[in-house]
């Protein structure tokens, strides 16, 4: 019995594959953990893998007559992955470095897909999706999760602010611009029918990202990370100082709340090819 043996914590390498998932991407995969079919033998594919924190929660829960394949671009990411999966001497998990819109895996062959956050960072979600359909069983499940507009809403109150009160009314715009290019569930599952999937459940949650002040905020390695181009886009060529004053901003308001609550709106949605 294999799984009696404890795992060595001092064993090289240990700390590599050892927490590594960020905590922005750890509630949207739970809320899907939570709701995705599990038993043996069922064929995953998990799209826009990553470092496959999913892959192998998967291959590891449902056992070794599952067989995940996990799909991802990012050549960093699958390499990791792979070491990953050898780490734990997984044979049920298949790594492909692939883009979404091109899995090269045969048609009707998937029993279950999966993806959590990836349609927030597809080119392309409409071939992506028509790409999941080609390679799902007839009455396959797909689930996917993303977060929704009206996340953060706390700093963009700010952002909003800072821009009118610094005169630069002109980037009002493209800020609201660019918090309403995010999901709602009327868009998501627009978008699904559209690709012949049928939304069966949509799972709605929150959480809250909580930092000390705006400057902790501002300074956060995945805020920097997955966010901060995003904000730099907004601002344009305004100078660095517009950002010197939504740092004040931001300081001010943890002042007054005692700290400084990001709510993060989330959906899962579970559907089945029609």
């Amino acid at each position: 019995m294999d799984y009696l043996q404890e795992i060595d914590v001092a064993a090289p390498g240990f700390c590599e594959f050892y927490d590594e998932l960020p905590l922005w991407s750890a509630p949207f995969g739970l809320l899907l953990l939570d709701r995705v079919p599990m038993k043996p033998g069922l064929t995953f594919l998990d799209v826009g893998a990553g470092t496959g924190f999913l892959s192998i929660e998967l291959a590891e829960r449902c056992g070794a007559f599952s067989r995940v394949i996990a799909v991802d671009p990012w050549k960093p990411a699958v390499e990791r992955l792979r070491r990953k999966v050898r780490q734990r001497q997984l044979q049920n998990i298949v790594v492909l470095e692939q883009k979404a819109e091109d899995i090269d895996i045969p048609e009707a062959s998937v029993d279950v897909i999966v993806s959590n956050l990836g349609i927030n960072n597809f080119e392309d979600p409409v071939l992506v999706l028509q790409t999941c359909r080609r390679v799902a069983k007839p009455g396959a499940h797909l689930l996917l999760t993303t977060n929704l507009v009206g996340h953060m809403v706390e700093f963009y109150e700010s952002f909003r602010s800072v821009l009118i009160e610094e005169g630069h009314l002109d980037r009002v715009d493209t800020l609201e611009a660019h918090v309403n290019h995010r999901a709602t569930i009327a868009s998501v599952t627009k978008l699904l029918k559209g690709a012949g999937f049928g939304v069966v459940e949509v799972a709605t949650d929150s959480f809250r990202l909580r930092f000390a002040d705006g400057s902790s905020l501002l300074r956060h390695y995945f805020i920097r990370l997955g966010f901060l181009p995003g904000w730099k886009s907004v601002a344009g060529s305004l100078p660095t100082g517009m950002f010197e004053a939504l740092e004040r901003k931001l300081n001010h308001v943890a002042s007054e709340r005692g700290e400084l609550a990001l709510t993060i709106p989330m959906a899962c949605f579970v559907a089945r090819k029609e």
